[in-house]
């Protein structure tokens, strides 16, 4: 793209205008107070469509069940509970401070917005903390069964970003814990009449009518039969957008599809290139793969990291004796060691190896310190799922490991209430941007999906649907009849290309240049020569993809073809973005930006805002939301 081009105008500011003024400690007891509440009776007459069954949909979907709404959930697996919130391993942050440790709400607050790079809200992230401690009593209450300590307390450990133990766990399958949690509270409402449940249904459309979010079109992923379903609010819990890289540690279906059709139908989408590089990831084996695989960040708790100090030394890691291993994480930072940030030890593991020869994970010391039985029971089903999967003993020989694709701190922007620019629709957990900047610290996804889900959004929604129900809607509107039309010529376009090139090969090649120029690292030159390739790949996308069989049936290429047209999209402003952002944060680093020893160098006074960008067709419109900081002054992160 020749550089004097315009990759995107710039439109008025934006700003916040449901955060409540004040001491910050009180602003979300107030905003609660100040939201006007639906009497229980009426609301039965109000409507909720949540689209998403993770933590985030299944606990607002329970939550507003039990509060009485008539709630429509959508998910595209065959049940709630194949979520891949699931999948998450580590543990959920909270405030309790039961080790008595110097933790408080005040401490977690000041963490996020530090491991974020100063580039998230305080009063969204003063609030996450606030309710991180209720969270811990909603799930003990639903049995999920945290590991404990001798005399009975809940037991708990360290994440990245942090000198206290916080973050509380099941072994290394918390997230599995926590969504049957909340799957048996959805499953209650679904027993008694107040979740009407659709799996295997996929939202391919919003629809927006006089303004507002007023239903959803969805194709029945069995059927092929497209319809559309209305509902006084929509809220999208649809999580991230991490496979528009290919290889990631999502789920292969997880897809921006739900969000970038909102976005297309004027939600503003916020820091779409601030994506995180989790440390701690099997490396790629070959060209066949088509999905990655975490290995928890609890793991640096005992494990240590290391790589050979010769470069070139192809000895097996065990014959590598002590004297020659540089564990560089301690070296670098000795105050947090193994514990820094994940963005922070992403970049110093690519530095120091590659995706070839990947680094050490080395368990011999805590084993040697512990034993063998307390090292599996802390990790027992992670060095399992390892050894399945390389065929090495991680009890014996050290995980061999190199960063991946994890997360993405960029959704749709969101107010204080999680509302979106359009009235009616709400976004939460990883599908909005609100709560970790520019970096998420370990553990806190988990902390945000329920916060979000449990609590907030109950907390807030009866002050929009305090206006409900509005105008009924029927398949004749015209909106509603055009976006219907829309969905389905879309479908129809998709099969009648009848190419030569498979969906998985496009979506190969896009991930490829996408982690290559607009990866872990980014500079004007590579972001400039994929935003010259993306549109001609999409174009060649458009003209060759094969998309066998038809509409009329299950056709999982037909799902992958549209997932990945949307991706095609997506990438596009995720590299305008990071190439307008002339600094470096967190996740998004500008080899241009940099300190003399290659850490992030931000420009706090050009860039501290959020940019929320606007779908125009052509090029989008920026518009800057400012951040202001009155409780954690912007300083440069140091971990050593």
């Amino acid at each position: 793209m020749p550089s004097d081009l315009p990759l995107y105008t710039e439109g008025d500011p934006i700003s916040d205008q449901r955060v409540p003024v004040g001491p910050i400690e009180s602003r979300w007891d107030r905003r609660r107070f100040s939201a006007r509440l639906v009497n229980p009776a009426n609301r039965r007459n109000r409507s909720v469509i949540v689209v998403g069954t993770g933590l985030a949909g299944g606990a607002a979907a329970a939550t507003l069940g039990e509060l009485g709404y008539r709630v429509t959930s959508f998910c595209y697996q065959d049940s709630p509970r194949r979520a891949h919130s699931i999948a998450a391993q580590g543990g959920i942050n909270a405030a309790k401070n039961y080790r008595n440790d110097g933790d408080s709400v005040h401490r977690l607050f000041y963490d996020t917005v530090k491991g974020g790079d100063f580039r998230a809200r305080e009063s969204n992230v003063h609030r996450l903390a606030q309710v991180s401690v209720e969270i811990i009593d909603q799930c003990v209450a639903q049995g999920v069964p945290f590991a404990r300590e001798y005399g009975g307390l809940l037991d708990t450990r360290s994440f990245g970003g942090a000198q206290v133990s916080r973050t509380f766990y099941a072994r290394g399958q918390t997230g599995q814990q926590l969504l049957l949690g909340a799957y048996q509270a959805l499953e209650r409402q679904i027993g008694a009449g107040r979740v009407e449940m659709h799996p295997r249904t996929e939202m391919l459309d919003l629809l927006v009518v006089d303004g507002r979010a007023r239903g959803v079109v969805v194709r029945d992923l069995v059927t092929g039969e497209v319809s559309t379903h209305f509902a006084d609010a929509v809220v999208l819990a649809t999580g991230g957008y991490g496979n528009v890289f290919h290889l990631s540690t999502n789920a292969k279906g997880c897809n921006t599809t739900a969000i970038w059709r909102a976005h297309r139908r004027g939600a503003l989408f916020a820091n779409p290139c601030f994506t995180q590089i989790h440390p701690t990831c099997i490396p790629i084996s070959g060209d066949h793969q088509s999905k990655l695989t975490l290995m928890s960040e609890s793991l640096r708790n005992d494990g240590r990291v290391w790589v050979p100090k010769n470069a070139q030394d192809t000895r097996t890691p065990n014959d590598i004796p002590e004297g020659e291993r540089d564990y560089f994480l301690e070296r670098m930072y000795p105050a947090f060691g193994n514990l820094v940030p994940r963005d922070i030890a992403s970049r110093a593991a690519k530095n120091i190896s590659d995706e070839k020869r990947g680094v050490y994970l080395d368990f011999a010391d805590a084993i040697a310190r512990l034993g063998a039985h307390a090292v599996q029971e802390r990790y027992g089903n992670l060095f399992e799922m390892y050894e399945r999967i390389t065929g090495d003993d991680p009890y014996r020989v050290p995980m061999r490991i190199y960063p991946a694709v994890h997360y993405t701190m960029g959704g749709l922007w969101v107010d204080y209430d999680l509302r979106s620019n359009i009235p009616g629709l709400y976004v939460i957990g990883e599908a909005n941007f609100s709560d970790h900047g520019a970096n998420r610290l370990g553990a806190s996804a988990l902390m945000q999906g329920l916060a979000d889900g449990y609590f907030v959004l109950p907390g807030v929604i009866g002050d929009y649907l305090a206006d409900a129900p509005f105008e009924p809607l029927t398949q004749d509107h015209p909106a509603v009849a055009d976006t219907v039309s829309e969905v389905r010529g879309r479908v129809k376009t998709l099969l009648a290309v009848d190419g030569d090139r498979t969906v998985e090969s496009f979506h190969r090649e896009l991930g490829r240049l996408m982690w290559d120029e607009c990866g872990m690292e980014r500079d004007e030159a590579g972001l400039r020569k994929a935003l010259d390739r993306i549109p001609e790949l999409r174009e060649e996308f458009w003209q060759r993809v094969k998309v066998p069989g038809t509409g009329a049936r299950l056709n999982q290429e037909l799902e992958k073809a549209g997932r990945v047209a949307d991706f095609f999209e997506l990438s596009e402003l995720m590299c305008v973005d990071a190439l307008h952002r002339e600094e470096s944060c967190g996740g998004h680093f500008r080899t241009e930006s940099q300190t003399p020893d290659g850490e992030a160098r931000r420009d706090d006074a050009r860039f501290s805002y959020v940019a929320a960008w606007q779908w125009t067709g052509a090029e989008p419109v920026l518009h800057k939301e400012d951040l202001v900081f009155e409780h954690v002054q912007p300083s440069t992160r140091s971990y050593a």
